[in-house]
């Protein structure tokens, strides 16, 4: 049986903002007041304060002497820069991956199922959420630790909803780009690494 993920406070606390600016909570230029949200959360100032230093590291927000912590006015080409290392680390992942998806790509396939749905009801948010679980466990398939660590690093989750809510980059479809993925590994196409390099980059918003 699998444990259950147990998570920091301060990863709590970095979810809980990261949820408000993908919600747009706040929106981007605006304050975030660090006293406010341990104040929301019942908590110390501390873990508040590491979780926007990892947000600052993330690039979602910025602070500034005598003017706080701001969520960055992200541009299309702040969010396009994130796609060349991510299609670069997914190549590897599906390289990686080949053998073990081509046995059994049943970690895909519900995920692909979800987005079917999602696509007939025109759900924006479960289109993300399943976009991004779909790349995730590809990545995971590879069975390399420190190529997960770096794909989570990168904040895959959060950059693709704001591309959607502040950029309009939401696509008609996501199955069938994805379902074409699952295929792809089912048959053992020699060139995988280079469609999902493709179809990473397709993804990609335009500046």
């Amino acid at each position: 049986m699998t444990a259950p993920v147990v998570h920091s406070l301060r990863e709590q606390i970095r979810e809980h903002i990261v949820e408000g600016i993908v919600s747009g909570r706040w929106k981007p230029g605006e304050r975030i007041v660090e006293r406010r949200i341990a104040v929301e959360l019942e908590v110390s100032q501390t873990p508040v304060r590491e979780a926007l230093r990892e947000l600052e590291t993330l690039r979602l927000i910025e602070s500034a002497p005598n003017k706080g912590v701001r969520v960055r006015n992200l541009t299309a080409a702040d969010l396009e820069e994130i796609y060349p290392v991510r299609a670069g680390l997914e190549q590897i992942a599906a390289e990686l991956a080949a053998d073990r998806l081509a046995r059994d790509v049943s970690a895909l396939e519900p995920e692909v199922a979800a987005l079917y749905r999602a696509d007939a009801a025109g759900d924006a948010e479960a289109q993300v959420r399943h976009t991004v679980a779909f790349h995730r466990e590809l990545v995971r398939a590879a069975g390399n630790s420190v190529l997960l660590h770096t794909w989570e690093s990168l904040g895959i989750e959060v950059f693709t909803a704001l591309s959607i809510r502040w950029l309009g980059t939401r696509q008609q479809s996501y199955a069938e780009e994805h379902q074409a993925l699952v295929e792809a590994f089912h048959r053992h196409d020699p060139h995988i690494g280079t469609l999902v390099k493709a179809h990473v980059l397709g993804c990609a918003p335009r500046a």
